[in-house]
């Protein structure tokens, strides 16, 4: 068991962690969540001993091993098999472990002709996965994962999710894929104005609960500050008269004695909405016979053909290095065919956020002066608007590109394509370096969007909630699949996947059941899991969005109920009580909704994975 104690860590005047508690018990997986830039980094190295913390302490049990994922890309090797090898633990019978090695580097998209040649050849990415392997097969007692799905395709996040729920030790994951961490941890921990809470359940139960507690603390505020007003004037208004004298006293006394709560500071979310072209055509563009490849390379893209409707919202997915980019690079015309075309329609007006693009910002311009050369008036004003709504409010906009993190400048291009009106997004990866909720600003405003949209990501949450076509890349082929990403899976599924299971199936011939056999009855547990968790993910979804507009309605009613009070208007207030009356225990409602269907969720998932398990 790991015990935090009383862990506080400030940089300057930047408080970070102020007084945080916490205990991890033996086979808890947590996840840690925040906002960027507001501590989960800075716990992980505190909990490594490579920082020391301002005060508290962190006990640890003695010969206790913690395995992390190492930025630091040195290796002491001559191949890539061997530098995994070597982090696996001795074996007590002498049995060789390798092929723990070799699994865990296939699961991450290693070939097998790759295993032998040396780490330093490597790409940065695959370098990267190098590291990831070899703290898998180490088997610490606590795993800490900062972004382990950086650089990885949606086939070896996907495997990696496998890896991790069937993890048995301790684990501690950093990551901004909301539904990857709900699908692996069995806690967790949020960390929240300096303050940390840690809960059983998903990301979903957090949430909701910070926004309960902070919709509690502003209402109980609010009623202060009214209070505290009416008692103010009766103190001034009835001061002189000896008759009140001791009722004078007596508040004067009571107000000296309430607590005042203050306002809490306002986070800025990613809230916004593209700007959409009119469009009136049913066909925004038509690929006809696509290929291409770079000189000297392999062909990428061989005789693809779709068209794409005006509202049309494709996802492009498949391994790490087939293409993708560079098919979106082809619809944003910066890339030309080898054979074929790519014709767009007349009125036709992209906006396209590729992975280069950070490169492409001035290092010595501001926020503010590069959204405002991107905008078609050159309005210093409509740039300030763009610059809040990408979450840099005030004089923030006023920082040069030089000094801002991974993050900060994928909000600023964003921002460049709010600019001037579009019909169609490309956009390739948007959400790296995004935070939850900066990733969930943006699927809003591409589920309004009232363009079209093809965007590369590997994120299964998005691919759900966006994608209503997809263009995959798997098994050395581009194909074009009618339907969304669920569909995808429970229908057809990644080819990789399915070979892992048939070898399986192949070693494993005493459970008297054929392939095809194995096959049927994993579609039959699939399509009952979605029949029974889908409606549930669906209504989820649907309460979550009530109690934001209910909540944010009872801001403004409270709002409107505390300027009332203060002019005297008897009639507004009593209407906006009224309000507020029943918009309480509607929100109350829905809060409880919404923990019994995550509940049920929550007890549903692991049935039918364990199901699933069984057949493999």
């Amino acid at each position: 068991m790991i015990r935090v104690l009383n862990l506080s860590k400030s940089y300057g005047s930047n408080l970070l962690l102020d007084d945080i508690n916490f205990l991890m018990n033996p086979g808890e997986r947590l996840g840690l969540i925040g906002r960027n830039g507001h501590g989960k980094t800075t716990l992980f190295r505190l909990l490594l001993g490579t920082e020391r913390p301002d005060g508290g302490e962190i006990v640890v049990p003695k010969h206790y091993r913690i395995g992390h994922l190492s930025q630091h890309l040195e290796f002491s090797q001559d191949s890539v098999l061997a530098e995994v090898c070597s982090a696996l633990p001795g074996s007590e019978d002498g049995t060789d472990l390798s092929y723990r090695a070799k699994a865990a580097l296939h699961g991450l998209g290693f070939e097998s002709e790759w295993l032998q040649c040396s780490p330093e050849k490597l790409s940065g990415g695959y370098q990267v996965r190098l590291n990831l392997a070899k703290v898998l097969v180490s088997e610490p007692n606590l795993l800490l994962l900062d972004e382990p799905t950086n650089y990885l395709d949606i086939v070896s996040m996907r495997w990696l999710e496998r890896f991790l729920r069937a993890w048995r030790g301790e684990m501690i994951l950093i990551t901004h894929h909301r539904e990857f961490m709900d699908q692996v941890t069995t806690h967790t921990m949020a960390i929240h104005r300096c303050k940390l809470r840690k809960v059983e359940g998903t990301t979903h139960k957090v949430f909701a609960q910070i926004a309960q507690e902070e919709e509690i603390h502003e209402k109980t505020r609010l009623n202060q500050e009214r209070e505290r007003r009416q008692q103010e004037r009766f103190i001034q208004r009835f001061r002189a008269k000896a008759t009140k004298a001791r009722a004078v006293q007596s508040r004067i006394r009571k107000l000296e004695k309430v607590e005042t709560l203050e306002r809490l500071d306002e986070i800025h979310d990613l809230s916004f909405r593209f700007h959409a072209a009119p469009f009136a055509a049913k066909k925004i563009m038509d690929v006809e016979g696509l290929s291409f490849h770079y000189p000297d390379g392999p062909t990428l893209i061989e005789e693809l053909k779709f068209r794409m409707g005006q509202k049309d919202r494709i996802a492009v997915i498949g391994p790490n290095g087939r293409g993708k980019t560079t098919l979106l690079s082809l619809f944003a015309q910066v890339l030309q065919p080898v054979t074929g075309k790519i014709q767009l329609h007349p009125k036709a007006q992209v906006a396209y956020f590729g992975q280069n693009n950070v490169e492409r910002l001035d290092p010595d311009k501001t926020i503010e002066e590069e959204i405002q050369l991107a905008h078609p008036d050159h309005s210093r004003g409509a740039a300030r608007r763009i610059c809040g709504l990408m979450m840099f409010p005030g004089n923030d906009a006023l920082k040069k590109v030089q000094v801002l993190s991974g993050g900060e400048k994928s909000r600023v291009l964003l921002g460049k394509l709010l600019v001037s009106p579009a019909n169609l997004l490309i956009l390739d990866e948007p959400t790296n370096h995004l935070d939850m909720q900066s990733t969930e600003g943006l699927m809003h405003a591409l589920e309004v969007f009232e363009g079209a949209v093809v965007l590369v990501t590997h994120s299964e949450l998005i691919l759900r909630r966006v994608a209503n076509r997809l263009v995959v890349f798997d098994g050395g082929q581009i194909r074009v699949f009618e339907g969304g990403y669920q569909d995808f899976l429970e229908r057809v599924g990644w080819r990789e996947e399915q070979k892992s299971q048939n070898q399986v199936a192949k070693r494993t011939p005493e459970r008297g059941r054929s392939r095809k056999e194995l096959r049927r009855l994993r579609a039959e547990i699939v399509a009952e899991r979605s029949k029974r968790l889908k409606p549930l993910k669906t209504r989820i979804e649907e309460v979550e969005k009530e109690m934001a507009a209910r909540e944010e309605e009872a801001k403004q009613v409270e709002a409107l109920l505390c300027e009332a009070a203060t002019e005297g208007e008897r009639e507004s207030i009593a209407k906006l009580a009224q309000r507020s009356r029943v918009l309480k225990p509607e929100i109350q409602a829905l809060f409880e909704e919404l923990e019994e269907l995550i509940k049920e969720h929550d007890s549903l998932k692991p049935e039918f994975e364990k199901r699933l398990a069984a057949l493999e």
